[in-house]
């Protein structure tokens, strides 16, 4: 039997709206703005629907690998949950777990993407910020790995999942969000919990305090057994607490959109260490995986698949020992 894993988070869909109306301006102290009049009509050129949310997007890396992936999240029955469900089933992911909300409706976000590959997201978050721990059964889960995209604070339910993950022996990966960042004390407590510990370079120092991307993957390490910082497309490095690598771009391409990138560095990351890669692989595949992403619309279209022929890329290893 392959790879088990379980992805819980954030289901959303994504409607993305492109156009050289959307063409930002600069304005006077160096920021770009997109200003349109109201009671205008604007003409587009395209119009892409998608899905998104850190959770379902990890979980089709890890689809797309042949691993044996089941969603949890919390959705509506409604349009756009339907879409979710659809994308999951069509991508092989099992959805028996999904939980659906009788109060709110499921995460939808209308993406304003400039000509450049950046973006203005207008989001309604509905059901995926509003989870009820009652709701998600994990007495009878059955996995190797446990995937955690943010869950907009609830502690309670990160709890939960942690509690149901020591009970079964299950490996957890971790992306947090702003939300329980902004809790540093009460997350810190939890980081002994994790197999990997994924974060920016400015979400790793709020949890450990300023220093390289190196530094802070070793700091991480040394709480959760691997610990992956990124820093855009300055780089990133990882540690398992006996080295540390780093690495920058996989390759330099031009970039169409930026959503989901994360999400797929993270997840490759973890599915690779799933898999038994070394570190450096996982952070090779992890920036190929990104890569591939941000020249696509969409989170999804560009996660890569099992059998992708990758070129390798610079990454540096060191002994801790060395290091320090």
């Amino acid at each position: 039997m392959g790879v088990r894993i379980v992805t819980i988070g954030a289901a959303v869909q994504d409607v993305f709206l492109a156009g050289e109306v959307l063409t930002p301006k600069r304005e006077d102290d160096g920021s770009l703005v997109a200003e349109f009049a109201l009671g205008s009509k604007l003409d587009l050129e395209k119009i892409t629907f998608s899905t998104g949310g850190g959770a379902t997007n990890a979980a089709v890396t890890f689809s797309r690998l042949g691993m044996d992936v089941e969603f949890m999240g919390q959705i509506a029955h409604d349009p756009a949950g339907a879409a979710v469900i659809a994308e999951l089933s069509h991508e092989g992911v099992n959805t028996a777990r999904v939980v659906y909300s009788k109060e709110h409706g499921t995460g939808y976000s209308t993406l304003l993407l400039a000509p450049s590959g950046e973006r203005t997201i207008l989001t309604y978050r509905g059901a995926s910020t509003h989870y009820n721990p009652s709701l998600f059964n994990l007495d009878d889960i059955k996995a190797d790995w446990i995937y955690v995209s943010t869950l907009a604070g609830n502690f309670e339910l990160l709890e939960k999942i942690l509690s149901a993950a020591k009970e079964h022996s299950i490996k957890v990966a971790f992306n947090p969000g702003k939300k329980e960042l902004a809790e540093t004390e009460r997350l810190k407590a939890l980081l002994p919990s994790l197999s990997v510990l994924s974060a920016n370079k400015d979400e790793a120092a709020l949890l450990f305090g300023e220093g390289s991307i190196e530094e802070l993957a070793q700091a991480g390490a040394k709480v959760s057994n691997y610990c992956v910082v990124t820093d855009g497309p300055k780089g990133e490095a990882a540690s398992d607490g006996q080295k540390v690598c780093s690495g920058g771009m996989y390759e330099d391409v031009p970039v169409i959109d930026r959503t989901g990138a994360g999400d797929a560095f993270t997840s490759g990351f973890v599915a690779m260490l799933a898999l038994e890669h070394s570190l450096e692989e996982a952070l090779l595949y992890a920036s190929a995986n990104s890569t591939s992403v941000v020249g696509q619309i969409g989170a999804k279209a560009g996660i890569l698949r099992s059998g992708a022929q990758l070129h390798s890329m610079s990454i540096q290893s060191r002994e801790i020992s060395e290091a320090n």
